[in-house]
């Protein structure tokens, strides 16, 4: 990231908290994919260094569809959350392009 795009989302992040908002990101990780994993961490590790609330949530591969797309349902409506990423690729016979459809576009 540029560091004028750090510089201004930094002061996004200060003014949010000084009205009492500490933004929250939820990431979404289907499956074992070792590069997601760490791609997931880097994410953390950011978060943590702007001072973001951020939680990782793995699932199994073998985790449905509906199951995934209900989880992103309780996501949309956590308060705590402003953003979800959900890491791609998905597994197979997920359908990424009806999950992240369902991500509403305030997150």
């Amino acid at each position: 990231m540029g560091d004028a795009m750090r510089a201004e989302l930094l002061g996004e992040i200060r003014r949010l908290r000084s009205r009492g908002i500490t933004p929250g990101l939820a990431a979404v990780l289907v499956g074992d994919n070792a590069a997601s994993a760490t791609y997931i961490r880097m994410k953390g590790k950011a978060c943590d260094e702007a001072g973001l609330y951020h939680e990782t949530i793995r699932l199994k591969h073998e985790t449905t569809e509906a199951e995934l797309l209900e989880l992103i349902e309780r996501l949309n409506t956590d308060h705590k959350i402003h953003g979800i990423l959900v890491q791609l690729p998905l597994p197979k016979h997920i359908d990424a392009q009806r999950v992240l459809h369902r991500v509403t576009p305030a997150k």
